[in-house]
């Protein structure tokens, strides 16, 4: 056995890991979610769909090539808590993992073909001090460790705090999120596909917001994704 191998079954036992759906300890071989978890993901399936749910969010408003999510968020459901541990309980690394996961089924059918950058939807920096970090730029690693494409997290800034949108209405959430991202440096997008990726779309408030920002600059085209998604229907 490796000293590698001997130092992490030695963490697992002192601290063992769990999983963040069932809280079952994982196994040494199961990389943040357990195997059974994994394969009981709610997923959305959008990638396979003309016209999904997603994409139906954002017509009209910004024109999009592709929009899809991992698996279907809602409250109360044990798989929230892949994306609350992501947040909040200072586990990131899963959020890179699970898009890492996810990029690798969005590839295996030829789905967002021709992305050339991958943008993660920017917190403003009180809520980036105040939680260490940007959840949003781990789950673009993820993508980036499979799509072998660059990131660009200082394109789209954000220039405006705004507060939770937790308890906020769909019209509240689309007020709460009005001229909270600037962009800059934005020749290197001319003419690029782009992805903008985030952790949950539930309004699309704020993924429209990121949208919109860089929409004007010639030759662009954007896609969208995330990990979590609400119920559309």
């Amino acid at each position: 056995m490796k000293i590698k191998d001997i130092g992490n079954s030695l963490l697992d036992l002192f601290f063992p890991r769990t999983c963040p759906v069932c809280n079952r300890t994982l196994a040494s071989h199961e990389k943040h979610i357990c195997t059974e978890c994994m394969l009981d993901i709610p997923r959305t399936n959008f990638h396979l769909q003309d016209f999904n749910a997603m994409e139906q969010l954002f017509a009209g408003k910004v024109p999009i090539e592709k929009a899809a999510g991992y698996f279907y968020y809602e409250k109360g459901n044990p798989y929230s808590g892949i994306l609350h541990r992501m947040k909040y309980h200072n586990m990131p690394q899963i959020g890179r993992y699970t898009a890492a996961l996810y990029a690798k089924e969005l590839i295996s059918c030829k789905t967002f073909f021709g992305i050339d950058c991958i943008i993660p939807v920017p917190l403003h920096r009180h809520k980036l001090i105040s939680r260490g970090y940007n959840q949003s730029e781990y789950i673009a690693a993820g993508f980036a460790d499979i799509f072998k494409i660059p990131i660009y997290s200082d394109i789209i800034i954000a220039t405006k705090s705004h507060e939770s949108q937790t308890h906020k209405g769909i019209y509240e959430r689309w007020l709460n999120t009005q001229g909270i991202f600037s962009a800059r440096n934005t020749e290197i997008l001319k003419d690029k596909h782009v992805l903008i990726v985030d952790d949950v779309v539930t309004t699309g408030a704020t993924l429209l917001s990121a949208a919109l920002t860089i929409s004007g600059i010639p030759g662009i085209k954007i896609s969208l994704a995330t990990l979590g998604v609400a119920r559309l229907e």
